[in-house]
């Protein structure tokens, strides 16, 4: 009777709610004007001092430097879709889940790091800051507006029953419009909206402050610009400052600009006022082409000045994070055994395909390299990082400890569709929302706009002389930087005419290796038509499984056509590469699937060699960049079927190979 009970509540719910009414109308209209009006708000150009703010801290730079890990993409409760999805937790929660304390899921469990991070930057939407948490507070003044009657109170039952899910789903759907429809009808005006957002904005700067502590563990002032297409192709940038002060008294969001020109527009400006700050492109496989095209934003060729302009404000690039992979896909690279690597298809919350051409990091590095040569500058010379994107304040990095991403949405196996729906669950998707249910080989999965497509991912990591906000940014700045797919993997890689393998044990080689040649992010100019030697260094993470092989991939053009090779360079367990197929010997390493064990004793917890390009043309310019493949292991998904007692998913992938990028080095022949 109770599930009987249930499924009448929620035939009249959908049914009210699923009537083309003039409200719904209305918000269908607003949402086109949402995306497709470049201004909705005009940008807000005052500038805080934040007294309390710690003093920049000045380090000596040096080449003594160490590999420190860190987040640089996290929502809390001040982001509008985090608050619809049941979760609560505050930057300040958020700042001490990253030192590896303990917080609470919205569901009742508590979540844990296994390893704290060195570095961390709480980045909530912009664009509708605090608002939602504005609305559901009773006590508030932007909670007597009409608007706000709907969300009163939202999480103070976390509920994740089926009614509950299915009304924070039109919550989560709805505010976007209503917020903007109130705009439109004078209900209320910019500054209603804007005094909200300051308010959490000075609430998220405080909480940056007093978690940072220089040398130890570092915290950055950020946020997320979303900015999307007219048909929702993913424009989003994550903006992390150097300093907490002075800081602008509220961020630029998709309310003052569309157009993320318009946004390095604004970070220009703040620069002339000695406000240092870079942004982060994201979920550019989820940009269906637009991330990485030949035209900005208003369809214009790309010029000169565009490509200085972006690159100034944008040095790095976002490979891997909850939303899959974007480092290439295997439409691109046809010849890349490994390139259909944790692939979401998908534009951001939608079931719209992405296509794969503009959308990744490799087809990007190849673009850059055709405009470069035309004289037109490269928009595209980034850096590489990675991070999570998680909304609970709380990202899991880890395959076997994957707790989802979206709050009560999906916080167990059924709602992530890692398992079969039960029959209850799965026949009322069925019948009253098909879109976010299939059916394989028999059994109904919840597929709720590309979770099943979720990944415990990723870490940022950086080679710095300190762990303090200055020496950090620095190195984000001239992009020593890599990523990770989740693991600690290091990385460290160089170019150099002078190295010397007989050196690589002299304390003062690394040393040397900057002072003759240049690392990651860098870019080595030809030199009498010498050959480079490349040295890669990479080390496993203790805690998670062995490195396999080390490779670098080689990008460049040749009579327009784009190019590119993987060369495995180093492999596990005295394993030598194959000279005519440049791929390392299977190492051996297996999962069993019965209960994620690995094959023991194989895989290497550190390698590091030397090498030279066998194709190497001193005339061509080209991009080089490592990434190093760990031995296989149980994906989330698969761990999820076996704690449940139940069968894998048969069209999900079993297993994976955890891994890391570096930042490329270009060659430049003139």
């Amino acid at each position: 009777m109770k599930y009987l009970a249930h499924i009448l509540i929620l035939i009249i719910t959908l049914s009210s709610c699923s009537d083309m009414t003039s409200t719904a109308k209305e918000r269908a209209e607003t949402q086109e004007f949402f995306r497709t009006t470049n201004t909705i708000i005009p940008a807000d150009d005052e500038i805080i001092v934040i007294d309390s703010a710690p003093e920049p801290k000045t380090y000596t730079p040096s080449f003594n430097r160490r590999a420190f890990f860190g987040d640089l993409h996290v929502h809390t409760e001040y982001s509008f879709d985090a608050t619809s999805f049941g979760v609560t937790a505050t930057p300040e929660e958020a700042y001490r889940y990253a030192q590896g304390l303990p917080i609470m899921h919205p569901s009742g469990f508590e979540l844990q790091l296994q390893q704290p991070l060195d570095f961390y930057a709480v980045t909530d939407h912009a664009v509708f800051l605090g608002l939602i948490k504005e609305a559901a507070d009773t006590s508030t003044e932007f909670s007597n507006y009409e608007i706000s009657q709907a969300y009163h109170d939202i999480n103070e039952n976390t509920d994740g029953g089926i009614i509950s899910m299915f009304r924070r789903h039109l919550i989560y759907r709805d505010f976007i419009a209503d917020v903007v429809v109130s705009l439109r009808k004078g209900f209320f005006d910019d500054k209603v909206v804007n005094d909200v957002s300051k308010s959490a904005w000075l609430n998220i700067i405080k909480a940056a402050d007093e978690a940072y502590q220089p040398g130890q563990f570092t915290t950055f002032v950020g946020y997320e610009f979303t900015s999307s297409t007219a048909i929702r192709e993913n424009l989003h940038r994550n903006v992390i400052f150097k300093n907490s002060s002075p800081l602008p008294a509220i961020p630029f969001s998709r309310f003052n600009s569309i157009d993320p020109e318009g946004l390095w527009n604004w970070m220009d400006n703040l620069r002339l006022s000695g406000i240092e700050s870079l942004a982060i492109p994201h979920n550019s496989n989820a940009s269906n082409g637009n991330m990485f095209s030949w035209n900005d934003y208003a369809g214009d060729l790309i010029d000169f000045d565009y490509s200085s302009q972006r690159i100034r404000n944008e040095p790095l690039v976002e490979i891997s994070q909850v939303k899959g992979t974007s480092d290439t896909h295997p439409l691109l690279s046809t010849k890349d055994e490994w390139a259909n690597f944790e692939i979401y298809p998908l534009r951001t919350a939608t079931q719209l395909p992405s296509e794969p051409p503009g959308s990744y990091v490799r087809d990007a590095l190849q673009r850059g390299l055709v405009l470069d040569e035309q004289g037109l500058g490269n928009p595209f010379k980034f850096g590489i990082i990675a991070s999570s994107d998680n909304h609970l304040g709380a990202p899991s990095y880890d395959e076997d400890n994957f707790f989802g991403n979206t709050g009560i949405f999906d916080d167990t196996p059924e709602k992530r569709g890692s398992v079969p729906a039960s029959f209850l669950y799965g026949t009322i998707l069925r019948v009253f929302d098909p879109l976010h249910a299939e059916k394989v080989e028999g059994q109904v999965y919840t597929n709720f706009d590309g979770t099943k497509y979720f990944g415990a991912a990723g870490i940022a990591g950086v080679w710095a002389e300190e762990n303090t906000r200055e020496a950090i940014y620095d190195a984000m700045r001239r992009k020593e930087t890599f990523a990770t797919s989740g693991t600690r993997l290091k990385v460290r890689f160089f170019a150099s005419y002078e190295a010397n393998p007989a050196e690589v044990n002299n304390p003062y080689f690394i040393e040397k290796l900057y002072e003759t040649g240049v690392t990651m992010g860098g870019t080595l100019m030809a030199k009498n038509a010498q050959q480079p030697t490349f040295f890669v260094w990479a080390a496993a993470d203790p805690n998670a499984s062995k490195i396999q092989r080390v490779q670098i991939i080689k990008g460049w053009q040749s009579n327009g056509n784009h190019m590119e090779e993987v060369y495995d360079i180093a492999c596990s367990d005295n394993l030598v590469v194959d000279k005519d197929t440049f791929r390392c010997p299977d190492n051996g390493a297996r999962v069993n699937l019965d209960d994620c064990s690995t094959t023991a004793g194989v895989g290497a917890s550190e390698l590091k060699t030397f090498w030279n390009d066998p194709n190497f043309d001193p005339q061509q310019d080209a991009f080089y960049y490592v990434r190093v493949l760990e031995n296989p292991v149980c994906r989330w998904s698969t761990w999820d079927a076996i704690r449940s007692n139940q069968s894998p998913r048969p069209d999900f992938p079993m297993t994976i190979q955890e891994r890391a990028w570096s930042s490329p080095i270009w060659y430049e022949a003139k």
